[in-house]
């Protein structure tokens, strides 16, 4: 595991499909700057001298738990279950698995 690929978000950046085709650094290389535009969450924890929002007292925060809940971008707890092993200072991560879609 890469540690410049740790999102800040518990997403692990180094698997990322979009990576490659984006010449994407991770947020932690961008400084938050990403290829698609600002990240707040990332913007928020260097603000906080935090690596990733494991560290925060505040975790999950509301900001957090909108990009968890996402109905396109969200997972089913991977990101958290990984920014809690990251903050245990574990070199593993759960692969994100878009969030279950309900019938209309």
């Amino acid at each position: 595991m890469e540690k410049q690929m740790i999102g800040m978000c518990g997403a692990y950046c180094g698997v990322c499909e979009w990576r490659p085709r984006t010449r994407c650094l991770g947020c932690q290389t961008a400084e938050g700057r990403m290829y698609w535009g600002e990240c707040a969450i990332a913007k928020c924890c260097l603000s906080k001298n935090l690596a990733h929002c494991g560290s925060c007292p505040d975790l999950p925060c509301e900001t957090l738990q909108a990009a968890f809940d996402h109905p396109e971008h969200g997972d089913r707890g991977e990101r958290l279950a990984n920014l809690q092993a990251w903050a245990r200072g574990e070199d593993t991560y759960q692969e994100l698995r878009p969030p279950e879609t309900t019938p209309d």
